[in-house]
């Protein structure tokens, strides 16, 4: 693993592994927990909705759909075409005909600014492969929430399996790292539109500029966050049975927390 890469071959993966794919034109990237046997448990909605925004960015990032059959895969025998949720598919059909990387976690603060592309890896520590793997089997026999590119994505997906932790406030724009790649340019861009005032310098600006993008980047990383809590899987699962985890709208769910004693 490296600064400019975190490419990896499928040889060298081992079950509880994060990995992620890039789609065409690397606009953004699918993830998913590797669980042996050539197996990824990965969150999708669907063809040609894994972005799910329900606006024009739906149409801007569709590249990030795979590429996908009508008919079975001969090795997996799943047809991507129509799942949805979470789903098991071989590593082939994962990747879709791109390269694979493994996504890092506990990595150290000044890596973490330095990986400018958001979505490869994390301040938070993952829980052991054994418990990892158990998260994944159990959402993919049990659902995880609705899909949102903001707010419940495929990142989100493989992180908490990986981790365990949610962000309680679902109000919280960007909470994985590709989404707040996908919102801190252009709002880094606004946010240092004041500095106009103390210099017209395009290259002070520009430094300006990446250094929000970087703070945002750094503030909104699970591991560096205080509105997240640690859930187990089985309460997360029964939590969405019962209404504690419900639904808002259909793009959206909501973590009713414990009230104060």
């Amino acid at each position: 693993m490296g600064l400019l890469s975190n490419r990896v071959t499928v040889e060298s993966l081992k079950p509880g592994d994060h990995i992620y794919s890039w789609r065409t034109a690397y606009v953004y990237a699918h993830h998913g927990i590797y669980v042996g046997d050539n197996k990824v448990i990965h969150f999708t909605r669907g063809r040609g909705q894994e972005v799910g925004t329900g606006t024009v960015l739906d149409t801007l990032l569709v590249s990030s759909s795979p590429k996908r059959s009508d008919a079975p895969c001969t090795e997996c025998n799943s047809m991507l075409s129509e799942s949805h949720g979470v789903v098991s598919s071989c590593v082939n059909c994962f990747v879709a005909g791109g390269a694979l990387y493994r996504f890092e976690y506990a990595v150290s603060p000044a890596f973490f600014i330095a990986k400018a592309r958001g979505g490869t890896c994390t301040l938070a520590v993952s829980d052991p492969a054994d418990v990892v793997v158990h998260r994944a089997n159990h959402l993919l026999g049990h659902g995880f929430r609705c899909y949102n590119l903001f707010k419940t994505n495929c990142e989100d997906f493989a992180i908490y399996c990986k981790t365990g932790l949610l962000v309680a406030d679902q109000g919280v724009v960007g909470q994985s790292g590709q989404a707040v790649s996908i919102i801190g340019g252009p709002l880094a861009a606004v946010l240092s539109t004041p500095f106009r005032l103390i210099t017209t310098n395009v290259y002070g600006m520009a430094v300006t500029a990446v250094g929000v993008y970087c703070a945002s980047r750094y503030l909104a990383d699970i591991g560096n966050r205080r509105d997240v809590i640690k859930l187990e899987v089985e309460d997360l699962t029964a939590g969405l049975a019962t209404g504690r985890v419900h639904v808002v709208e259909e793009n959206e769910t909501q973590l009713a927390m414990p009230s104060p004693s």
